[in-house]
Order: structure tokens, then sequence, then C-alpha cells
């Protein structure tokens, strides 16, 4: 049994690889594409099919990466005893919230004054360890429960009457409801809220209560029979609740004038926040993957695998040299220093008609996965042969 332990966890590696490689394209098209900053990739009304599925793609990324955060924290407590961790789990966590904060969010936008500050994916990670981490003191039963609630119920607040204004309606926004929301803290300085807390909290509570499925002494057949069951019955459970069109999302299923436009409107759901039907459109297909990745072995797994392994990693890198290169198009294609910063755009050097088509997008996203291959790969084999308590972190 312990044989098949590697091949497990490199299906875990494999499938994070892949949507780390995927969303870097999302991150592509933000910088680069003509119509990133004047346009919505899904609206089903004025969108193309090319463009809405450049963006509808990149929608499986943060969902399997919060639930992969979760199976790989379990996997990691079970060489801790329970308060150690979940004190680990509590530090990660607000070092993830910390570096969001700061060199993610010049990352994203080379603003060394911070006049627009993104509360992104990693914001959201890092509370959701922090509350994995306390409720990992009491009980996995704990855990289980209240990411079931929150994972299943989070939309009843849909339904539910939250205050408007003040102090209240800003707590309610920022942990369950932003869908998303700017902030004023002063004049110059503002906060986008883009992915409220505990829908994601309860993706990653999820993960952690399937950590037990990866373990070297669970069944094999066992395990597939479940990441089998439990992807197509989210599938199923995306498509039932998306036809009967009452619950699971903020907004109902519109239905348009021709069938294609009816399809693109179908598979629109609701990142921000997470709601259940997105939840099941994007992890039932992602734990299926699992259960494939599993058997599958071959040269661009292990591509891929080098990726998935250093997440944080790629995930600093990828938003760098991305950021980078569009600083370099910029003067190159004749932009001046004036046009440096868009007061409508929270990007530096991304001027609001800039940008290329589609194909030109893939090229450049091609080219940065590449790039970044021989880090990451590198930083893999430094962070298996070194014990600096900082690698933890990163």
């Amino acid at each position: 049994m312990n044989t098949t332990t590697p091949n497990r966890i490199s299906s875990i590696d494999v499938l994070r690889g892949l949507v780390m490689v995927i969303m870097a394209l999302d991150h592509a098209r933000d910088y680069f594409h003509i119509t990133a900053m004047t346009a919505d990739p899904m609206d089903p009304a004025t969108t193309t099919v090319a463009a809405y599925f450049t963006r509808w793609i990149t929608h499986f990324c943060a969902p399997t990466f919060v639930l992969l955060s979760g199976i790989s924290a379990f996997l990691a407590a079970r060489r801790k005893t329970k308060s150690a961790a979940s004190i680990f789990l509590i530090k990660r966590g607000l070092w993830l919230v910390i570096a969001e904060l700061t060199i993610v969010n010049f990352a994203l936008t080379y603003n060394p004054f911070y006049n627009f500050i993104f509360l992104q994916v990693i914001w959201a990670i890092g509370w959701s360890m922090v509350i994995l981490g306390l409720l990992s003191l009491w009980s996995r039963k704990v855990v289980l429960i209240v990411g079931l609630l929150l994972f299943f119920g989070h939309n009843v607040v849909d339904y539910m009457n939250f205050p408007k204004e003040g102090a209240a309606s800003v707590i309610w926004q920022v942990l369950l409801t932003s869908r998303p929301m700017v902030l004023p803290l002063d004049a110059t300085h503002v906060v986008g809220v883009f992915y409220a807390v505990l829908p994601w909290t309860g993706i990653m509570l999820v993960g952690y209560s399937m950590g037990e499925w990866f373990t070297s002494d669970f069944p094999a057949a066992l395990r597939k029979k479940r990441l089998l069951l439990a992807g197509w019955g989210l599938v199923v459970l995306f498509i039932v609740l998306r036809f009967i069109n009452l619950y699971g999302n903020p907004m109902p299923w519109v239905h348009q004038p021709d069938f294609l436009r009816n399809v693109l409107a179908f598979f629109n759901t609701s990142k921000y926040p997470p709601s259940l039907q997105y939840a099941g459109m994007t992890l039932g297909p992602a734990i299926l993957a699992l259960a494939v990745f599993e058997q599958v072995k071959n040269k661009w797994t292990d591509v891929l695998s080098v990726y998935g392994r250093v997440p944080f990693f790629y995930y600093l890198l990828h938003f760098y040299l991305l950021h980078a290169l569009l600083v370099v198009v910029f003067f190159l294609t004749g932009h001046h220093t004036t046009e440096i910063m868009d007061l409508r755009i929270p990007f530096q050097f991304r001027p609001m008609t800039f940008g290329y088509s589609l194909p030109v997008v893939y090229l450049i996203w091609i080219a940065v996965v590449a790039v970044l291959y021989r880090p990451c790969r590198w930083y893999n084999q430094y962070r298996a042969t070194h014990q600096q308590w900082w690698l933890k972190y990163l």
C-alpha cells in the first residue's frame, strides 16, 4: 500500500500545477488584452466565444487551489501535534494576509504608494487558514460540519437583508457577500474587496476533511470511489440547481434569445462571491481530475507537478514577470511617463486603450509559464535540500 503514496501525492501536485498554469492566462489577459479593462468577457450578450472561454476556464483555478490547500493542510498536520499544527496554520495564514497586502499587491499594481489595495485569493486563503487552525483544535468533525454548512449553506444569505451602510455592512460584505466592492480609506487610497472570506473558507474546510483519503493507509480503490462519487455528485448538483434556478447563485440564470448565448449564460455562475453553483461547476471536474491524475504519469504531468510543488513561489514570480514585461512593452510601443498611471485602472503602465488580440495574449501566457519552469524547478530542489524556517512560508 505504501508504494502508492508518491502517485497519490503527485496527483495533488499535478492538478495544482495545472490550475496554476491556467491562472497565469487570466492575469496575462488582464495586462495585455485590448478589451480587458473595457468589456466583460462573461457577459453573454456582448462577449465572443474566445473571450468567454479565456475567462471561464480560469474560474477553475481559485476553488481548486483552495480545496487542495485544505487537503495539503491535513497531510502536513499528520506530522505534527494538534496544537503545533494549529499554530502553524494560524501563523502561515497571517503571513499570507500580510503578503497579500504588501508583496502581492505591489506585484499586481507596481504602485509604491498602494493607492489601490486588492484583497483577493491569498487574502481569503490566509484568513481561511487561520479559521481552520482554530477549528482544528476541537476536532476533525467540527471542521467537517462547519465546512459543509458554509459550502452548501452560505447562499442562504442571498435571501437575507443585511445593513446597507456602516461598519456592520462592511463586515458582512467582507465575510460573506462582496460582489466585489471598493472601500475608500482616504482621499487617495481605496481597498478593493474581491474575495468574501467565508465561502472560500468552506471550500478549504471541505478539502481538509477530504485529506484522510490521501493518506498512505487509505485504500486506493475506496479513495477513487469517493473521488468519483464526490466529483460527479457536484457536477449533477450544479446542473440540477442551475435548471431549478432558485438557490445556489446570487443571480438567477437569465435565458438568452439564442442557443449559444443561452449556453454561455448557463455557465456564467458567480465567482464573487463563489456560489454553490460555481463550486459545483468547478470543483466537480477538479475532484474527478484527482482520480484521473493518480493513474497518469508522463512528461507533461512531471512538468505540471514542478509548478504544483511551489505554488506561492510561482504565484509571486508570475505576477512580477508579467508586470515587468508590461513595463517593457509599454515603453517599446511609444507610451510616455505621463501615461503610467490611469486613474480608471489600478494597474500602473496599463492605459485603458492599451492591449492586443487574444492570440498575442496566449503567446505571452505560454512564454511566461515556460520561463518560470526552471526557477520553479530550482526552488523545489533547494527547498528539498535545505531546512531554513522561512522555506515553510514561501
